[in-house]
């Protein structure tokens, strides 16, 4: 007795299991609204569907709006850039700008990502997202190069910076952009799963941090250093190489299934805490965009019939998708327990098993 329970929204499963999480499709868009008001969660595909596309248009719309907020801080700063010839805040410009340009896979991929299911994508088309995290990190990587090559360029045949004080405030308002824009994209990314905005809003505070070298730079030269602005541009190049070591190892590990441990925790928690489920003998968790998706196998009493096996397996599902909010789908797959089996297992309290 093997049976397979996955999260469907082609089958109507009416059995109470406790949690009051009806899969039902007759309940329409204006209880789903209500359930939402009073901050209940349910399990219905239809809301699944609708957490998606609602997560997919936040992060539309964020990077949206942060492209337009840091295509306004570079062209300013490009500006200053031609009246100083400051090479610590054409750096930063350079940056700025790939950082601006780095919304647009990120916005192709949410849009892509909204695609549904086929035949040949039986996943759907989440890992977009993962594709524009590796443009993303080819993108730090082209700046760092031109970064680094005009700083050692002016470090040996220097040129005098005019206008210090205008490069300075160039410098702030590049801070200002950038902190705004990571603060948008962390938070949103956050409240969506999205790891690639995550990250790219960690990628533009790290800018704004660089912006504030570019000031640091401008002092120098008011100070008669005038080395200061290309060895602060080389200090920016370091740093963008510290942000491109971070962002390539975030992809690589999106790209290689890798999930938080406290996530995988609290799915096997869920399991465990769910009445008839004696062990959990495997658990995997992988994302998918911004969503993610499990495969447990649980142990129960060889005696269950298999209505009672289905009915454990929708239970079980229903506690996982509750414990782990960006989890969109569970397949679960149920075996008698033995002793061979029984061994290897995570186990919950004795007092639920037979004696």
């Amino acid at each position: 007795m093997t049976p397979h329970h996955a999260h469907s929204g082609h089958e109507d499963h009416t059995p109470d299991h406790g949690h009051g999480h009806g899969h039902g499709h007759n309940s329409g868009g204006l209880l789903r609204r209500a359930r939402a008001v009073v901050g209940g969660h349910s399990h219905d595909h239809a809301d699944s569907l609708d957490d998606a596309l609602t997560a997919s248009t936040d992060g539309i719309r964020a990077v949206k709006i942060s492209l337009a907020l840091l295509l306004v801080t570079a062209v300013a700063q490009a500006a200053v850039v031609a009246v100083t010839g400051s090479v610590a805040l054409l750096a930063d410009t350079i940056h700025n700008f790939s950082d601006a340009f780095t919304a647009v896979p990120l916005w192709v991929a949410f849009v892509v990502g909204r695609r549904p299911a086929t035949r040949a994508y039986t996943y759907g088309y989440g890992r977009a997202e993962d594709l524009a995290g590796v443009f993303i990190v080819l993108m730090i990587a082209a700046s760092a190069v031109v970064a680094g090559v005009e700083s050692a360029r002016r470090l040996f045949d220097p040129e005098p910076l005019t206008h210090p004080w205008l490069v300075m405030v160039a410098g702030l308002v590049g801070f200002a952009g950038n902190e705004l824009v990571a603060g948008y994209r962390m938070r949103v990314g956050r409240r969506i799963g999205s790891a690639a905005l995550v990250a790219d809003g960690h990628h533009a505070r790290t800018d704004g941090f660089t912006s504030l070298a570019v000031v640091v730079g401008a002092l120098g030269s008011l100070l008669g250093v005038p080395l200061a602005d290309p060895v602060v541009g080389l200090l920016i190049t370091v740093a963008i190489l510290v942000v491109l070591r971070s962002a390539a190892r975030d992809v690589y590990r999106r790209l290689m299934d890798a999930v938080d441990p406290h996530l995988t925790a609290s799915a096997e928690h869920a399991l465990l805490a769910v009445p008839g489920v004696w062990g959990v003998e495997d658990l995997r968790v992988r994302w998918v965009g911004h969503r993610m998706r499990g495969e447990a196998s649980i142990l129960t009493d060889p005696s269950l019939r298999l209505a009672q096996a289905h009915q454990l397996a929708h239970a079980a599902e229903a506690a996982v998708l509750a414990a782990v909010a960006k989890m969109d789908t569970v397949t679960v797959h149920v075996s008698p327990a033995t002793q061979e089996s029984g061994s290897s297992a995570h186990h919950p309290l004795e007092e639920g098993r037979p004696s």
